[in-house]
């Protein structure tokens, strides 16, 4: 099959040429005929060749073409030769002949200090322009952001595994002005089973610093609900993330995960506690800035730890009326983002927790800040639980200061990692066996392509002969008989198609049915030829070129 010369351009030369030895060599790759194209899809096989290493690659050459021993080399007849034949070998063999893999490229609370998560960090409002940027590089078919506190992790399809998390490395360092090398120094990689296995367990709460917290399986919920109707956020990451959601949901009813579990916020509000006498709990001061769904969090845990007065400093004042109603009782006096500077002065502990993507507080800030009384300590504590930060590390060299943000939380969760272990392990059972029906799930999709070629197959000879009946029939054939044979026409391929069909579709959950609508599939492409090497490639690299121009 000859390659379409819609496909020409930047994007073709890039997926197919580069693995050329020689700039030389890619251009004139590139430049190959739609012949000589032909003549790469059905190679002679019924001449014997001869093995060349040409820049690394293994190319055969046809006998005839062989240098004989003392003459001349025909250039450009050889450099022609083996760029088709690098083109043949390596990039047309790579994408018809792997399958695209699900990766995870990652940093986490596990393998990356914050300083490093906040810059890579991705506002919920940008998801849709990260997804859209992502699935532009060359070898991202589908794509998705989970970007929290505690992570900043990107889920996509790639059509080749190295060059896939090559380039959204690249895009990572570009989008955050990180080197490269330093986030390979800190990223975690995952491919296929390994990637669905952390998804699902990032959804349970197991790859939380706080085992079971809740508020993660609600991101993994919003990643799909910001997803729904972007151009990238396809069948495979969408079917993934909601399978995650089906994961953690599952799991947090069948085991005792949540039971007793701590959120972000109530490790903070617990941190806190832990930083203050312990004669100071009922009367220290406390200020909460951010009241957002962090924010709301830290109050409600302060109220259960007794706190019964607390400064809420927020834009409007709507959200901590809603909070005040809530929890009657509690004294929640509101003020406005002016006046954050002078209720810090008044304030024992600050915990801050908004959106915003620069420090509220520096040390310029905080240095004139009158000292707090000897009985909370004679230390102010800020408890920064935002990332991108609120509070700039230099708060820290403040005198009579203390400064604690989300990576310091580990002290209050090492406690219980016994228990955290036994539960994690009960956790595991649900996640191995929901981890199998998504893969059995995502094998299933191999047949779409078959099914749509066969049903286009049957169609195209379907409209085909029903024209040539109906010129024979005459041009005064009735509509309602013109209708008829139609009918007829689509009720046969119909009953035709039901059996091959039937054969082709299976649900994912039973291994054998699968194993044989597999062996189904293989074996309808060879009978029809519904499929070739070159098709496929083709098929892949026009949808990434129509997809880029749009």
């Amino acid at each position: 099959m000859a390659v379409s010369s819609t496909l020409s351009g930047a994007k073709w030369e890039r997926l197919l040429v580069n693995s050329c030895s020689s700039p030389s060599a890619s251009l004139r790759a590139y430049s190959l005929s739609q012949q000589q194209m032909k003549a790469f899809s059905k190679p002679n096989r019924g001449r014997k060749g001869m093995t060349q290493r040409i820049g690394g690659v293994r190319c055969e050459v046809a006998q005839s073409d062989a240098i004989n021993e003392g003459e001349k080399t025909d250039t450009s007849k050889t450099y022609a030769l083996s760029a088709l034949e690098q083109l043949k070998t390596s990039a047309a063999d790579r994408y018809t002949k792997e399958r695209s893999s699900i990766v995870v490229i990652g940093l986490s609370i596990h393998t990356a200090p914050v300083e490093m998560r906040e810059k890579l960090a991705i506002p919920e409002a940008e998801w849709p322009r990260a997804i859209g940027e992502l699935c532009g590089l060359n070898h991202i078919e589908e794509a998705a952001v989970l970007s929290t506190c505690n992570r900043m992790e990107i889920y996509v399809v790639a059509l080749s595994q190295h060059r896939g998390v090559k380039e959204v490395t690249e895009w990572m360092s570009k989008t955050s002005g990180i080197p490269v090398s330093e986030i390979c120094e800190h990223r975690f990689l995952l491919y296929n089973k390994d990637a669905t296995q952390h998804i699902f367990e990032v959804s349970a709460g197991l790859d939380s610093l706080v085992l079971g917290e809740g508020q993660i399986l609600a991101q993994v919920k919003q990643v799909v609900k910001v997803g729904q109707g972007v151009v990238g956020f396809g069948r495979n990451i969408s079917g993934l993330f909601k399978h995650a959601i089906t994961v953690g949901k599952r799991v947090r009813t069948e085991t005792n995960i949540a039971a007793g579990a701590v959120s972000v916020s109530s490790a903070a509000v617990e941190l806190a506690l832990m930083k203050l006498p312990e004669s100071s709990h009922a009367t220290a001061r406390m200020l909460v800035i951010g009241a957002g769904k962090m924010g709301k969090l830290v109050i409600k845990h302060l109220v259960a730890k007794g706190c019964t007065k607390m400064v809420v400093v927020n834009r409007s004042e709507e959200k901590v009326a809603a909070i005040r109603e809530e929890m009657k009782g509690v004294e929640i006096i509101y003020r406005p983002l002016t006046d954050m500077l002078a209720c810090s002065a008044e304030a024992d502990v600050v915990f801050t927790s908004t959106a915003s993507e620069t420090p509220l507080f520096l040390k310029e800030h905080v240095k004139d800040l009158p000292p707090v009384s000897s009985e909370v300590g004679g230390l102010r504590l800020f408890v920064d639980i935002s990332v991108p930060r609120n509070v700039g590390s230099c708060v820290s060299e403040v005198e009579g200061t203390r400064l604690y943000n989300v990576d310091d939380l580990k002290e209050v969760v090492a406690a219980n990692k016994e228990d955290r272990l036994r539960k994690a392990m009960e956790a595991q059972a649900i996640i191995a066996e929901e981890s199998k029906q998504f893969e059995a799930w995502r094998d299933s999709l191999e047949t779409v392509p078959t099914i749509k070629k066969l049903r286009a197959y049957a169609e195209r000879i379907r409209v085909s002969d029903l024209e040539k009946c109906l010129s024979k029939m005459g041009e005064d054939i009735p509509k309602k008989t013109r209708k008829a044979v139609d009918d007829l026409s689509r009720g046969i391929v119909n009953k035709l198609l039901h059996g091959p069909m039937q054969h082709l579709r299976c649900d994912g959950s039973d291994s054998r049915t699968l194993s044989e609508t597999l062996e189904n599939m293989h074996a309808l492409n060879r009978m029809f030829g519904l499929e070739s090497d070159i098709s496929l490639l083709e098929q892949k690299i026009r949808a990434k070129v129509e997809q880029s121009q749009k």
